[in-house]
């Protein structure tokens, strides 16, 4: 089993930092919000963009499937009482000439494997697209 371990210290009332290994990343724990660093919520969907990113990543190199780049694009919604993330949709744009049977199967494969999109997907209802990026 992997382990994993973080540590975060409140800095002051406008915000804390959270370090793991060599990386540190400043946390948005002001009440009032700011701007220069992700709240919690926001967090969470970085992890699960980080997670499906870390996916394509870990599967094309298997599959033989040829990209030039992934962009990940998430939004959650939020239930006021009990507080908490009720659905997170996603949409994966990746730049690629693959065919669109080769896109649908990277896609599956995010979805099968990613340790953190399948934890969140057991919480919350976690629904997404994957697309071609378009020709600039």
């Amino acid at each position: 089993m992997l382990e994993y371990a973080v540590t975060a210290e409140r800095v002051d009332a406008h915000g804390s930092l959270a370090r793991t290994k060599a990386a540190e990343i400043v946390l948005d724990t002001d009440v009032a919000g700011r701007r220069d660093a992700f709240n919690p919520a926001e967090l969470l969907l970085a992890a699960v963009a980080a997670c499906m990113i870390k996916s394509i990543e870990r599967v094309t190199p298997m599959i033989r499937f040829a990209l030039r780049g992934v962009e990940v694009r998430l939004h959650a919604v939020r239930q006021d009482t009990p507080p908490r993330i009720v659905s997170i949709d996603y949409e994966i744009i990746v730049e690629t000439d693959e065919t669109d049977q080769r896109l649908a199967l990277l896609h599956t494969n995010v979805r099968k494997y990613g340790t953190i999109s399948k934890t969140v997907a057991a919480a919350a209802t976690l629904d997404g697209t994957i697309r071609r990026k378009a020709a600039s």
